[in-house]
Parts: C-alpha cells; structure tokens; sequence
C-alpha cells in the first residue's frame, strides 16, 4: 500500500504570501516489464476529468498510442464538489459511472488504496491509473502516467509509436520543464492569486513563455526534434493548456494579455494536434469550460457560464 505525505494539505492548491501552490502528487509507482505492475492489455483503467488538462494528457496519449482496447476509461462529472472532490454521474452527457469499482466518487477510489484516505483530510486528483488486477491506485502523476502508456506501446500493445524517442528524451523533458511552471501551472498561478503582486509575476511569466515558444514554433510543428520536430510528450504535454486558452483561462483567469489565437504559431500548433487522429474526440468543450466557471465560486461567485468565444479552434 502507498504511503503519502501527510503534509500534501487536503487539496491542490496552499497558498503562500498570496501566490497559488500545488500540490503534489501520491501515488508514485510504475509499470514496468516484470514489475509489480507488469505490462499486461485490459490490466489497467483510467480515471480523468475531460475539465482537467492533466488527465486530459493521458487521454490524448491513450489515443495517439493507439490504446483503447487496452486500457479502459472513465470520466468524473464536470461539477467539482465544494471540497475539491469528484464525483461519478452517469446521467452526465460525457461523464460515466464508475465501472470498475462502482464507486459514488473518486473519493472512493482512493480509500480502496489507502485505507483511510478521506479520514485524513486528503482529496483524490485526477487523472488515476488504476490496476485492476492488485486493486489499487498505480500512480496519479500525469506526466509519469503518459509515460507508461509509452511503455505499454513499446510493449507490444497499441500500434507500436512512441512519443519518447531515447535520443530525444533529454530534450523533452526539458521543454515539459520550461513550460510546467510559467505555462502548464502558470494560467492557475494567475486565476488563484490572492495579491495583484503574485498575479503580476505569474501572468508577466505566462506570457513572457508564450512568447518564447510563438517564436519556437516559426518554421516548425512540433516542440523537440530536427527540422519541423517530432510529435512527443512535449507536445501533448502543453497542448491541453492552449486548447482551454481561449475557451477559458483568458477570461476566468485573467490571462488577457493576449489569447492563443493572437499567436499564429501557437494556434496552428493547436489546431494541428487537434487533428491528429484522436485527439479531436479527447476534447469535450462544455466539460472543459463549465468546470471552471462552475466550480470555483472564489472567482465565479454566480457561477454564470459564459456563451463565448465565437472564433477559436474549439468551435471547428
């Protein structure tokens, strides 16, 4: 059974002289060829958030890998309870029951693997990688969840393509790096903060980095590789940010400077990962925006969700 840090706090997010901290993930195991978790078809379940862009990432690498007939899915309802927690609803148009472990929440999911969870004053996040074989949560670290679905398609599963090249490696993990804090996490920094000095440098940041890749991107598709680049975890790792740009963050979190389709570059990145085979159909635009504007009445006190935008890759 995983242990945690009881000082992870209840949520995803502290806060620190009025800037927005996340919090860490738990659940930290692997699948590996002949580990614990070894490399099996129909093994391993997903739980996600179509809302979320962290299980988004698992999700469009699920599809990319060409692995829904070996690891199942479902999807919480877009409505974040009061306290931070999932719940299951199948009567939710694209949201499901949970139907491996008919659980009313994810709540439930993560007191199955670690007795007393709840108790404890913790929160589950998604996405989760659940096993069913051992019954227990594998890992709830996206960045390292879409990284065993990489192994699983090396494996011998999926259609055999891998979104982490050996000899590209280092160089993705440095553009996830460079982006995670400015870009990934820094439209929440922005959204959460609770001085306008913490929500001067966090957007000052977003946008210094937007900038950066806009002119990353001139004369190239993808983040990492020779030439135009190679489709890698880079790409699927910022994606999901970009896509709820416009649809969102320009709005709820205040990130106005500029939207994503002020930058050609980056918005014909966009719409080129959205046709990729798949990834298209991984993008459920009422959860992705109605979460936010639902969920966070610190910001959205009315919970008024609003019609726009009219132009954007969403609405093509």
């Amino acid at each position: 059974m995983k242990q945690i840090d009881e000082q992870a706090g209840a949520w995803t997010k502290a806060f620190e002289s009025g800037k927005f901290v996340r919090k860490s993930s738990e659940f930290r195991d692997s699948i590996e060829v002949d580990g614990t978790f070894d490399v099996e078809s129909d093994r391993y379940h997903l739980y996600i958030s179509h809302a979320c862009p962290w299980a988004h990432r698992t999700l469009i690498t699920r599809a990319i890998l060409g692995l829904e007939k070996h690891i199942t899915v479902d999807v919480v309802d877009w409505r974040m309870n009061p306290n931070g927690s999932w719940s299951f609803n199948p009567d939710e148009e694209g949201a499901t029951a949970d139907t491996i472990n008919g659980e009313d929440s994810l709540e439930g999911i993560y007191n199955r693997a670690f007795d007393g969870w709840s108790a404890s004053g913790n929160i589950g996040t998604v996405p989760v990688l659940w096993d069913k074989k051992h019954e227990t949560i594998v890992n709830n670290e996206s960045s390292e969840i879409i990284r065993m679905l990489d192994t699983l398609a090396q494996s011998g599963l999926g259609n055999g393509a891998t979104l982490c090249p050996a000899q590209l490696k280092q160089d993705i993990e440095a553009m996830i790096d460079a982006n995670y804090e400015a870009v990934n996490n820094g439209v929440y920094k922005s959204g959460f903060a609770r001085t306008q000095s913490a929500y001067d440098e966090a957007v000052t940041a977003l946008f210094a980095r937007l900038d950066e890749l806009e002119a990353h991107l001139e004369g190239r598709e993808w983040l990492v590789g020779d030439g135009k680049g190679q489709l890698t975890e880079a790409d699927i790792c910022l994606f999901p940010t970009l896509v709820r740009f416009d649809l969102v963050y320009v709005v709820h979190f205040k990130c106005n400077l500029r939207r994503i389709i002020d930058y050609p570059n980056l918005q014909a990145f966009v719409e080129r990962m959205l046709n990729q085979p798949g990834v298209r159909e991984t993008c459920h635009w009422h959860h992705m925006k109605a979460h936010y504007f639902w969920s966070h009445q610190s910001i959205n006190t009315f919970r008024i969700i609003p019609l726009g935008p009219l132009e954007g890759a969403h609405t093509k």
